[in-house]
């Protein structure tokens, strides 16, 4: 649960980074607020890049795991796969008779 608490976070930094940005770009026109502007954007950036290799890095240690639709989808690529290894086995049986 801390974990999803400091993703969301994240995110909500990101989009107040944005937001600054934004308020830079249409506000203030001079050059010294177009660097506030890039430096915002900059940072939006890098805290994008963070969370994302936070996500994946949480997801492939199983720290967190899908829910909803893509939890939905995970199950049914799992069955689908022991389905086919169930019938690995028992096809070559088959085949020999």
């Amino acid at each position: 649960m801390a974990i999803k608490t400091i993703f969301i976070l994240i995110f909500i930094i990101i989009l107040l980074s944005l937001g600054t940005a934004l308020f830079q770009l249409v506000r203030h026109k001079d050059v010294s607020h177009s660097k506030k502007t890039a430096k915002a954007l900059s940072y939006r950036i890098g805290l994008s890049l963070v969370l994302f290799i936070a996500l994946f890095i949480t997801y492939a240690t199983g720290y967190i795991k899908p829910e909803g639709i893509g939890r939905n989808m995970q199950i049914a690529k799992q069955s689908a796969q022991n389905r086919l290894y169930e019938e690995s086995f028992t096809t070559p049986s088959n085949q020999q008779k």
